[in-house]
């Protein structure tokens, strides 16, 4: 895709041949009555230019987690700092962009006017260019300038995609967003998101979809019960089980949990 005004160089993962982290997570429990931790001492990071998956049922904290990294509910305890940043300032705001697991976008906009607005949050424009390309390329073509009431929910879950495809944050994060596009806009969001972190830019995956992070993921973070169970590199967690949906079925029906 071609770069805009204001987008950053292309970067290597390591400076000075130290891997450097973009978010960083420490010691983050969460608990919404004040007696049950829906997150208990949650610690993990993502280095620059990686994918990173998230994986774990229903009601394992991973969406509370994200909802913490960007600041929708007020942090209790631990630390999370984005590109070095505090996360709920604005400088680590502006590093990231989340792609939420619905499909709620500003129906009274069309999709440039909503890529137009979040240009303007983030203070880099928009390349209405790329942008309709993308369009043309997740098979939306002529499609652009249309109201997004009238979008079908498959439509709206690629309009996302294609918002963080422009905006090119260093740090996006993608739960569940994936789900209801079809296969041809799958491998192509595949190959969009192997460009990003080709860029040195980094993307935090959370997905059912286990063959996707074994295509994608550098590693895996497993989440059960508001604990980090496991966080391995993909090719040695599949060396070890096989597949991830092995290590977290194994894991899901054992009597240790």
């Amino acid at each position: 895709m071609p770069g805009r005004p204001g987008t950053p160089a292309r970067r290597t993962r390591r400076r000075n041949e130290v891997t450097v982290t973009l978010l960083d997570i420490r010691n983050v429990s969460y608990s919404y009555d004040g007696t049950v931790n829906v997150l208990a001492d949650v610690s993990l990071s993502v280095e620059e230019g990686t994918i990173v998956g998230l994986v774990g049922p229903n009601g394992s904290g991973k969406s509370t987690l994200i909802k913490n990294i960007f600041d929708l509910v007020r942090l209790q305890s631990g630390s999370l700092r984005v590109g070095g940043h505090e996360h709920a300032s604005p400088e680590a705001k502006a590093q990231g962009m989340y792609l939420s697991s619905n499909d709620y976008l500003p129906e009274f906009l069309t999709a440039r006017e909503y890529l137009s607005l979040l240009g303007d949050l983030f203070r880099t424009g928009t390349d209405h260019c790329a942008a309709l390309e993308l369009f043309r390329r997740f098979s939306m073509e002529g499609r652009y300038d249309h109201l997004i009431e009238d979008y079908s929910h498959g439509m709206r879950k690629k309009t996302q995609l294609v918002s963080a495809l422009v905006m090119r944050r260093p740090l996006t994060v993608i739960d569940e967003t994936l789900n209801g596009i079809d296969l041809e806009a799958l491998h192509l969001s595949e190959r969009e998101f192997r460009r990003l972190r080709d860029e040195g830019r980094s993307i935090l995956l959370c997905t059912h979809d286990f063959a996707v992070l074994e295509r994608l993921a550098d590693r895996v973070v497993f989440l059960d019960l508001g604990h980090v169970v496991s966080d391995e590199p993909t090719h040695e967690l599949i060396a070890e089980h096989g597949s991830v949906a092995t290590m977290v079925f194994d894991h899901l029906g054992s009597d240790e949990r």
